[in-house]
């Protein structure tokens, strides 16, 4: 009788581990592209930004997901700052309605989504390079 207690205890763990993967399907990331918001920003719930030029600014929450801000206007230093604050109004959500404190300034965002990770930085300046040289051979 005792022989079979193994067995099953591994049955009952595949069980759990296969009722596990499920409930976190369930809990996938949504679409890229829809409107997000971070919990608790105050509370290290930020663990990374990567500016996008002065435009806009990509944003990694603790869970590794990434978001994208879109600047209303532009955000002046936003490319080279080495460290930007969070400014959430007093809510404990980081949205569209929150703003990024860089240099002193406040910048608004126009949108605050989902995204994936951003390429590197040589990889997207490589890129609009590219873009802009196509661009002006067409345009000859």
């Amino acid at each position: 009788m005792t022989k079979f207690k193994a067995p099953l205890f591994i049955i009952a763990l595949s069980l759990a581990a296969t009722s596990a993967s499920a409930k976190r399907a369930d809990h996938a990331w949504p679409e890229l592209g829809v409107d997000a918001s971070i919990v608790f920003p105050n509370y290290g719930a930020i663990r990374n930004f990567e500016a996008d030029g002065n435009d806009g600014i990509w944003i990694e929450d603790q869970q590794r997901r990434w978001y994208y801000g879109e600047i209303l206007g532009s955000c002046q230093g936003l490319n080279f700052a080495t460290a930007i604050g969070f400014d959430a109004g007093g809510s404990s959500r980081f949205d569209k309605f929150s703003r990024i404190i860089v240099d002193g300034d406040r910048c608004a965002f126009s949108s605050f989504v989902t995204s994936e990770k951003p390429l590197p930085r040589k990889e997207r300046k490589r890129l609009a390079k590219e873009a802009a040289l196509k661009a002006k051979a067409t345009a000859n």
